[in-house]
């Protein structure tokens, strides 16, 4: 019988936090969880398979999406985010170039002239490439979530960072909120807990 986990109403991150523990405390062979909005579907889906669980069919009823996840393996992963980053190991090793998280909360620098700001985001991204390999993950939150959508010119760039091994992780509540699920094209939508765990190990954060 599935393990069957209701988070519809829950906030992020509460999905993927419930399905963490029941993982850890439960360890369930098949676990079945309802969730009531597209980010909490593609979040815990995420973290379920990171977790050594393969996701079957998703259904919906009612804006209600059932994911369905069967257990491959009795090891579970320490973090969801360290089977999709190479740099992210609990290994110390000195050789390795420090971490560099960019958090961002804004599709805009500064205060003042909205243009302006706009601009200076986009000069602000393009220089990113300069901090090299130390470049190790950019998070973005509210409305810097639009730098990550198919109408933003920076979302080019992005991509570019993404395919040279930087990750990018977006928040799917703030994608949601804009209505902007849809329309990323870069990155991965994120959830709470993927934030608080990415400054915790970060070796340095640069906030904008």
């Amino acid at each position: 019988m599935p393990y069957l986990l209701d988070c519809k109403g829950e906030p992020c991150p509460n999905p993927v936090l419930r399905c963490k523990r029941v993982l850890e405390q439960e360890n369930p062979q098949i676990l079945h969880v309802e969730v009531d909005n597209e980010a909490a579907r593609v979040n815990v889906s995420r973290y379920l398979a990171s977790q050594g669980m393969e996701i079957g069919e998703t259904t919906s009823k009612d804006n209600v999406w059932t994911v369905r996840a069967t257990r491959l393996s009795t090891t579970q992963d320490a973090h969801p985010m360290q089977t999709q980053d190479r740099r992210e190991n609990p290994t110390s090793d000195s050789t390795l170039p420090p971490k560099i998280l960019v958090f961002l909360s804004t599709d805009k620098v500064g205060r003042g002239d909205d243009v302006l700001g706009e601009r200076l985001m986009g000069n602000f991204i393009n220089t990113l490439p300069e901090l090299g390999d130390s470049l190790w993950r950019i998070v973005m939150l509210n409305s810097a979530v639009r730098l990550a959508t198919s109408q933003n010119p920076n979302s080019i760039a992005l991509k570019k960072l993404e395919e040279a091994g930087v990750s990018i992780l977006v928040c799917g509540t703030c994608l949601e909120f804009f209505g902007l699920l849809e329309d990323k094209v870069v990155g991965q939508v994120t959830n709470m807990l993927d934030v608080v765990t990415s400054q915790q190990v970060a070796d340095k954060i640069i906030t904008l």
